[in-house]
């Protein structure tokens, strides 16, 4: 059955319930949208939302001015406030970025002037100050970060289903096709039947290029799938790390490297490295899809990047299986902690966008139809940067109706 068009209130169809989606969904009703989600798992958060360190990032990495940059910077306190205003545990605990060794000492200053540029107080400090921060870490220089913080990101989705009381949320929806309306708007078959709106929001996630396709957009990058694997420290080594530890990152690479996390319980998570998954709900080795994979195989983006990036692919590839080499990564920014320190803790993956000459996209990027609007890259920072991302998004509703 048709649901009726109504040119008086606007509808909505929003694709995806991660934390995006949801974001999404609150500020599009709060503008008086009427507004649907469908999810097509059987529960919110299910994949990159429910699968990451639940760090609220403080906006230091990203190139200033860039969307990234801009939503990061003023997505951390917004994060954190809403948070605390609706009783989702989040603690501000700052984290340190290390230099293990002299040459990393220019990227540690790239990134400190990077975070001047973008507003983030971060400072510069010894390796003697940084002890008093952790007294385990090993560095010749360190960047203190203050507004790093920890949170539970499905206990924000949960905050913000409870605050979507006016809007029509569908778990177990998946959407099977979508057209534009014979009389305006869009029409978005699901498996309850079509959906009939004024626009379409698409925050899918993993399947966001998908959903652009079926939409009849050529979007301009394609996901290709990338798993990170986490450990975590026995607990006997947890008193190791105190909060965040991270190593200065590859510019060239959109991974931050692998970090030391002190979670909201107490465990600390090590990880996560990088290795193309082969599916992209693909959350193991033994999690392969045919069809995932095939689309990699023959996107010629995915050989491009594999020529240029060979010799760190075979390393990621090799950490994934060696929990000592693992471990010595670990040792780099901890020198105590040692291979039977650590135990496997689950994966999360990495929805990336990438272009066909192999080149990752390394901003957000949000594409436009009449009618709809397309999230096609909202890796990490998204989830710190929701909120602010879904004005954006609410506001290039607007623009496309």
């Amino acid at each position: 059955m048709v649901a009726p068009y109504s040119a008086v209130v606007r509808h909505v169809v929003v694709v995806g319930g991660g934390i995006l989606g949801l974001a999404v969904a609150r500020e599009l009703t709060d503008r008086g949208d009427r507004v649907t989600v469908c999810e097509k798992e059987d529960h919110w958060a299910a994949h990159q939302t429910g699968h990451n360190s639940n760090v609220v990032h403080a906006g230091l990495y990203y190139k200033p001015g860039s969307l990234k940059a801009r939503t990061a910077v003023a997505g951390n306190p917004g994060m954190v406030a809403f948070a605390r205003e609706h009783g989702v545990p989040v603690d501000v605990c700052g984290k340190l970025v290390v230099a293990a060794s002299d040459a990393e000492l220019p990227g540690l200053h790239t990134l400190a002037a990077r975070a001047e540029a973008n507003g983030v107080l971060a400072k510069l400090i010894t390796p003697d100050e940084a002890r008093e921060y952790e007294p385990h870490v090993a560095c010749v220089a360190a960047l203190r970060v203050e507004s790093t913080a920890i949170i539970d990101f499905p206990a924000v989705c949960a905050a913000l289903v409870d605050l979507l009381t006016d809007a029509d949320l569908r778990l177990n929806t998946p959407v099977l096709g979508i057209r534009r309306g014979v009389g305006g708007g869009v029409e978005v078959a699901t498996s309850d039947g079509v959906l009939r709106a004024d626009a379409l929001v698409n925050c899918a996630g993993l399947h966001s290029d998908r959903i652009a396709r079926l939409a009849g957009l050529r979007p301009t990058a394609t996901i290709v799938p990338f798993r990170g694997e986490y450990h975590e420290l026995r607990p006997a080594a947890r008193n190791l790390v105190r909060g965040l530890i991270y190593p200065v990152p590859d510019p060239t690479l959109p991974f931050l490297g692998v970090h030391l996390t002190r979670m909201l319980d107490g465990t600390v998570h090590a990880g996560p490295n990088a290795v193309l998954a082969l599916g992209r709900e693909g959350y193991r080795w033994t999690d392969v899809s045919g069809r995932d994979v095939a689309e990699v195989l023959r996107f010629p983006g995915t050989w491009r990047l594999a020529r240029k990036y060979a010799r760190t692919g075979v390393a990621e590839v090799l950490r994934s299986f060696s929990r000592r080499r693992f471990a010595a990564s670990l040792a780099r920014l901890v020198p105590a902690i040692t291979e039977a320190d650590i135990v496997p803790a689950g994966a999360g993956v990495r929805a990336q966008a990438m272009r066909a000459d192999g080149s990752l996209v390394d901003d957000f990027l949000i594409e436009s139809a009449p009618g709809q609007v397309h999230v096609l890259n909202a890796p990490s920072p998204a989830a710190t940067s929701s909120l602010e991302i879904a004005r954006y998004v609410a506001d290039q509703v607007t623009a496309v109706l």
